[in-house]
């Protein structure tokens, strides 16, 4: 991938598109674990895509570019969040809606495992599992300590587990 970021980075528009290809199911779910709506989701990948392509001249280590576009993803969630908050008289995000074209069943069962998960457990666990970052990754990603994700890491999983305890003994 490296060599497609470095391709990018000199102005090769086909390597920037292969990348965007490879990315966009990641950008996707991470996208959709923060707004919980098929719709926005879309709209934070497509103006990342957007700003990645304007942007990407800026980026001196082609190692860290999954970061770095997850990065911008992110701020324009967070950035969707605010203006639905600026123009919804209640100030609060809209209900979580069902996603459509997740992966089959494997996803499924995942983004049911994760729709109760307080956020900030379910975007740890998304960014770990879905999006197979590594911890360091995740910490630089979501600016936060590396033991403050591995901590959420284990409190996400220990709901998880509990939840599924739950549901088997109701059964």
């Amino acid at each position: 991938m490296e060599q497609l970021v470095r391709r990018a980075i000199n102005g090769d528009t086909d390597a920037f598109l292969e990348l965007m290809d490879q990315n966009t199911q990641i950008m996707y779910k991470t996208a959709w674990s923060v707004l919980r709506n098929n719709e926005d989701a879309s709209d934070a990948v497509a103006e990342t895509i957007l700003t990645c392509f304007e942007k990407i001249y800026t980026l001196k280590n082609p190692a860290v570019f999954r970061t770095w576009m997850i990065r911008i993803l992110l701020n324009h969630c967070y950035a969707i969040i605010r203006d639905q908050a600026h123009y919804d008289r209640s100030g609060e995000i809209p209900e979580k809606t069902e996603m459509q074209n997740w992966e089959e069943n494997e996803g499924d069962s995942f983004r049911e495992l994760i729709q109760g998960v307080d956020e900030k457990y379910g975007m740890i666990l998304t960014l770990y599992y879905a999006d197979e970052l590594t911890i360091r990754e995740i910490a630089e990603v979501l600016r936060l300590n590396e033991n403050t994700v591995k901590t959420r890491l284990v409190r996400g999983r220990e709901l998880i587990r509990r939840r599924l305890s739950d549901e088997k003994k109701m059964e």
